[in-house]
């Protein structure tokens, strides 16, 4: 019994600590799809279409992991893999279907959504992200 507690306590804390990492990765990625500083964008400039991109990617990212963790076969390696594959697969998606989103609307996305004033854009753009991570989701599962 304290076996088995301190085993699943120890996989908690490599799945957090992948989990974290990916969103991490999730922070990067938009980074790196948006022109300037992410960081400066939310947090100095308080610019609300960055951070709602953001928190969608964020919480897609998250979904991601739940959904992999959740499936893991009851197999901790299995586990592990899937949810490092899965979470990557899923930042891919996400990044072509903002490369897709950009493509089918005026302007440049990137320009748009770290523009100061708020876009209805960013509430597509998030969208987009978010749903994104839900098909990755039911492929998982």
């Amino acid at each position: 019994m304290l076996e088995d507690l301190l085993s699943g306590a120890w996989q908690s804390v490599v799945f957090g600590v992948v989990g974290v990492g990916l969103m991490a990765a999730g922070f990067f990625l938009v980074d790196l799809l948006t022109p300037g500083k992410l960081r400066e964008l939310i947090w100095i400039r308080r610019n609300a279409n960055a951070g709602l991109l953001l928190a969608a990617n964020q919480l897609g990212v998250a979904g991601i992991v739940f959904t992999a963790i959740l499936t893991s076969y009851h197999d901790f390696a299995k586990g592990l893999a899937s949810t490092i594959i899965f979470g990557l697969i899923g930042l891919g998606i996400m990044a072509l279907a903002f490369f897709v989103l950009d493509l089918l609307t005026p302007g440049k996305l990137g320009e748009v959504i770290c523009a100061d004033e708020p876009h209805p854009v960013a509430k597509v753009s998030a969208a987009s992200h978010f749903g994104a991570a839900l098909i990755v989701c039911a492929c998982i599962a």
